[in-house]
């Protein structure tokens, strides 16, 4: 089999059609008469994480709050180590993108008043089952905008720390897609499927994040040699056990508690940030006073009615085994559990080291959603503020002669026309791109498969680097036997055949996963405390320090090697933003100290 070449040239190449990136290819066609190109690995109607619909906007500054109060709540949740620039301006724009999407066609609950039914201090209620199709209809009526549904991008082209666009190839037919753009936004989501999971086996896609999401835009900026932050504040999320169902319905709309097996309410000896309360209840079940449960026996029958509604729409799973069992959440307390580690920017701080105009440390290359590190919490809304923040700064970016970096300015306006510029790109270097696709096509190597190797890798990541069997926990010796074993998969995986492309969609996808991995490894040993229970729980440093107040960055360099870099929590913003965020730069923010990991 042998590959057609396809060459695409945009103003504005957006890798993803989830969240951040239909929001963000919206904004730049309000300001700008630019092309925009969006690659999609699915299809925009149903991808991403709003795929299934969700059923609450959890990130909203409800009456009384402001966005400070905000960040507050997100740097207290996250231990400190949050970009506060980042959140501030994310949090600036919640209410305003939540507006927005009401008027695209979502609906928010309103009461009697007609103000936004509220869920907690910052949730507001939503029937948001067609969110994704809403916004993809948005996108599709756009002119400006070309989607490229099924198709697998998996490397970006980089010349002198210049993106000049990126790779992809056809999910279903044997086409390599050179990509050229002025700018590039990474909308990729986060990463799954590292760990063994829950359900391992057949049933190993039946996990909290989507099974699809690889850190494609992770691995695509490592190789890169793009700076990326906090990898080891992986997220485990506390779910309803077997079905792996949401638990925030539960314990924000009814109010239910964390109880062990001995009707104990547990939450408030551990605390109650979102790693505390794993943490407890993986301590209850270690101590013998497991299983643990949300408790819900004396709920009223409208409670128990409107909970099995609302889990029909976002996890039907749990609500028919309500149904079967005769057994519904008044009548019996929901089991809970903790699901295997996730990468995920959108929950933690795991990212892109970026600026606050959402820049990557790769030259026109933006990053927005959960592939933005910095910068967590942010939830729906929190993506699409970022995806808006990153169409303005691209739209400025391609406007200036020499590439220079924009400045954010939320308020203004934005001139419509772009100047154009070209790139020459490496014909050379798409035909050593070619030939490497279709050695994998053309192998008759006698090999393991890619989920052969997909699964040994899941097994070894949670053995060896703090998975469910080890309730989270890592050692420096056990992570050191987790890099080695992750170098052999490597390895192997360079001799993989593939019969179709969807079968070397898969092999990418595995090498997405393992480049991840290694750095997910380097980053968990790199952080010699444990400050997040359960997320990153250090067998050899098991207190929080003091010390280890700073973000741990890596950056691949040219030959392969991983430097682990140390930022502070306060890195010197440019001047502008400086003035606008009322702030001083601190002092020997900017400096790093670095040393080789591998």
């Amino acid at each position: 089999m042998f590959l057609k070449t396809e060459y695409l040239n945009t103003d504005f190449l957006i890798i993803g059609g989830g969240t951040a990136g239909c929001y963000s290819a919206l904004t730049f066609c309000e300001h700008s008469a630019g092309s925009v190109l969006i690659a999609e690995k699915a299809d925009i109607k149903r991808s991403g994480c709003l795929a299934a619909g969700v059923n609450a906007i959890n990130a909203y500054i409800v009456p009384g709050k402001s966005p400070q109060d905000y960040v507050e709540y997100a740097r207290v949740d996250a231990q400190e180590i949050v970009r506060e620039d980042l959140l501030l301006t994310m949090a600036e724009g919640l209410n305003r993108t939540a507006k927005k999407l009401e008027k695209l066609g979502l609906t928010i609950l309103k009461d009697e008043q007609g103000k936004y039914v509220t869920r907690g201090n910052r949730n507001i209620k939503i029937n948001g089952e067609n969110i994704k199709p809403i916004l993809a209809e948005a996108v599709s009526e756009q002119e400006q905008i070309t989607v490229l549904n099924r198709v697998n991008v998996f490397e970006y082209i980089v010349k002198d720390n210049r993106v000049l666009g990126a790779y992809g190839i056809s999910v279903d037919e044997p086409i390599l897609y050179v990509l050229s753009a002025k700018a590039v936004l990474c909308a990729t989501g986060g990463a799954s499927g590292l760990y063994k999971p829950n359900h391992p086996g057949f049933s190993r896609h039946k996990m909290w994040y989507p099974p699809f999401n690889t850190g494609a835009g992770y691995a695509m900026g490592i190789r890169a040699g793009a700076e990326m932050t906090t990898f080891e504040m992986r997220f485990i999320a506390l779910r309803c056990k077997d079905t792996i169902a949401p638990t925030g319905t539960l314990a924000q709309g009814v109010g239910a508690k964390q109880i062990n097996s001995r009707g104990e309410v547990y939450e408030q000896r551990y605390g109650i940030t979102t790693s505390q309360r794993v943490h407890g209840t993986v301590t209850e079940n270690l101590e013998g006073r497991g299983p643990c449960y949300l408790r819900t026996v004396g709920i009223t029958k409208e409670q128990d009615q409107d909970l099995q509604k609302a889990y029909l729409n976002m996890a039907p799973s749990q609500t028919l085994r309500w149904l079967e069992s005769g057994l519904t959440p008044s009548v019996q307390n929901v089991e809970i559990e903790g699901t295997e580690p996730y990468i995920v920017g959108g929950h933690t701080a795991s990212g892109y080291w970026v600026d606050v105009c959402r820049e990557t440390t790769i030259r026109g290359l933006f990053a927005a959603g959960d592939v933005a590190g910095g910068c967590p919490q942010k939830y729906v809304t929190g993506a699409f503020v970022e995806g808006e923040i990153a169409a303005k700064a691209a739209l400025k970016y391609t406007q200036a002669p020499t590439g220079k970096r924009a400045v954010l300015e939320p308020t203004s306006g934005l001139d419509s026309a772009a100047s154009p510029v070209g790139f020459l790109l490496d014909r050379k270097a798409i035909e050593v791109k070619k030939q490497w696709l279709e050695d994998f096509l053309n192998s008759k190597e006698m090999s393991p498969t890619s989920d052969n190797l997909e699964q040994q890798m899941q097994e070894v990541m949670d053995e060896y680097a703090g998975g469910i069997s080890q309730s989270y926990r890592y050692d420096e010796l056990s992570l050191k036997k987790a890099a080695a074993k992750i170098r052999e998969l490597e390895r192997q995986l360079v001799s993989l055949p593939a019969e179709d492309m969807q079968e070397l969609v898969y092999i990418l996808e595995l090498r997405e996963r393992l480049t991840l991995c290694k750095s997910v490894i380097a980053h968990l040993k790199a952080r010699k405390e444990t400050r997040w229970h359960t997320f990153a729980e250090h067998l050899d440093y098991p207190e929080k320090s003091d010390e280890w107040l700073k973000f741990v960055n890596s950056r691949q360099d040219k030959a392969g090697r991983l430097h682990i870099l140390y930022r502070s929590l306060n890195p010197a913003p440019d001047k502008d933003s400086n003035k606008r965020l009322g702030k001083r730069p601190p002092k020997g923010a900017d400096k790093e100290g670095s040393r080789d990991e591998y």
